[in-house]
């Protein structure tokens, strides 16, 4: 009786558990020509966001940096995994809809810079909440961060956000969108150093006194020190291991 209990509550507990997240991301950043970036956004709103979904891509959140001097656009898009997300490709752009509307956008000119895409592709970690378009109670900015982990702390970097960043976050004020990690293979760097997320906030000025009240936090305070005490050092490279980029949703994007 006491192994059929046992059994049947490992049951319960397994299925309780959340599944993995087992989709194929895809972090594309497009640098518009100067000036183009308007007409840049004018075919992802008329053309191509409706094109991809036909092709299988589900279209997860399309954001311009706050501070744009480089005209650049942001995008997350969703895949079943890389040989799906290779053959909507294939199909997109042999589509007659996606080439009229190629052709009609470029009749002036690119409106990329030479090699102005860019495409990383991301698997959300254990920890990342569910990973889904949607729209926030009000206006909201997004912050990409991006940590680059020191020589063999990845694991350990991970293991401090899944036991205690995301909860502190939350308790300050910041809401956490997706937790990313580098899948092997796919990616030329980065698959054992990168963690990459999205918080939402409800300005900049919020996001600073979100983050001043959290690094005071003495329980972020001694999870920070313990889990470098561990490792013997700071878990996140000394120069350039942390960057911040605040994002604004397009007026087309399914996350605002």
């Amino acid at each position: 009786m006491t192994r059929l209990l046992l059994a049947a509550a490992a049951v319960v507990l397994a299925s309780a558990a959340p599944a993995a997240d087992p989709l194929l991301y895809e972090l594309r950043i497009y640098t518009a020509e100067k000036g183009k970036l308007d007409a840049l956004n004018a075919r992802f709103r008329d053309h191509t966001l409706k094109l991809f979904e036909k092709h299988g891509m589900t279209n997860i959140g399309y954001w311009v940096p706050v501070k744009n001097d480089e005209n650049k656009l942001y995008y997350v898009i969703a895949h079943k995994d890389k040989a799906a997300r290779d053959k909507s490709f294939a199909d997109f752009g042999k589509d007659p809809a996606w080439q009229a509307a190629f052709k009609e956008s470029q009749k002036d000119g690119s409106l990329t810079t030479r090699n102005g895409i860019e495409a990383i592709f991301l698997t959300a970690t254990d920890y990342s909440p569910p990973i889904k378009a949607g729209k926030g109670d009000g206006d909201r900015v997004f912050e990409l961060r991006t940590y680059t982990a020191s020589k063999g702390n990845l694991d350990n970097l991970n293991a401090r956000f899944r036991n205690h960043t995301l909860k502190l976050f939350e308790k300050h004020g910041m809401t956490n969108y997706g937790y990313f990690t580098y899948p092997k293979g796919l990616n030329k760097t980065g698959e054992d150093t990168t963690l990459l997320y999205l918080l939402a906030h409800k300005s900049e000025d919020a996001a600073k006194k979100s983050f001043d009240t959290f690094r005071a936090d003495p329980d972020w305070v001694a999870a920070k020190k313990a889990s470098e005490d561990k490792a013997g050092g700071p878990l996140t490279e000394k120069e350039g291991g942390v960057k911040s980029l605040f994002l604004k949703p397009t007026d087309y994007s399914p996350t605002k």
